[in-house]
């Protein structure tokens, strides 16, 4: 079975990260919530105190094949200014695994250069951070073996594009319709 992994920072967009978490392991897929701050206990951007599954320092990431970073603007710093997370993302994308990211956290892979060529999107304000990326305007983009998400409204849209790159279409749109995602209020 394949393994993902969702990197949890102080600082962190408490809705991108759990949203993603939760509609993985719907999909029956691996998630492990990982600390990069060298404790359990995650403070979310918003004061929602979250227990990582591991830390980073416990982890092999041998049989993983996707890490996941949400964003928050702290969060993203921190996450950007932690070494070895740096190091293991280089080393993801290298080898082709998958590399995901919203909100803040996709200039992560436009200043590691991941997106040169490649279609990505961000939250609005960081579009000059995707050095060499074609910038969208959209909810998430899949191009290659890189994801990016726009923002916290956007976390289900970035989650089911997870879904579909791992599983195929077929099963994001059988979550969508089990969340009821993408239904409008009647007035």
């Amino acid at each position: 079975m394949s393994k993902t992994a969702t990197f949890l920072a102080d600082g962190f967009e408490e809705i991108e990260g759990l949203t993603v978490v939760d509609i993985l392991r719907r999909a029956g897929v691996e998630n492990t919530t990982v600390s990069i701050m060298g404790r359990r206990e995650i403070h979310g951007s918003h004061q929602i105190t979250v227990m990582a599954d591991a830390l980073l320092e416990e982890m092999d990431f041998a049989d993983y094949d996707m890490l996941i970073l949400p964003g928050g603007t702290q969060g993203k710093e921190n996450l950007e200014a932690c070494d070895a997370l740096m190091q293991l993302l280089d080393t993801f994308y290298a080898e082709g695994k998958w590399v995901c990211a919203i909100c803040a956290s996709p200039s992560i892979f436009g200043h590691r250069g991941y997106l040169k060529g490649r279609k990505a999107c961000v939250y609005p304000g960081f579009e000059s951070e995707l050095t060499g990326a074609e910038v969208m305007m959209t909810e998430a983009v899949i191009d290659g073996n890189v994801i990016t998400g726009a923002g916290m409204g956007c976390s289900t849209a970035f989650a089911l594009a997870i879904v579909e790159a791992y599983m195929g279409a077929d099963m994001a749109e059988t979550l969508a319709e089990r969340v009821i995602y993408g239904k409008r209020p009647v007035r």
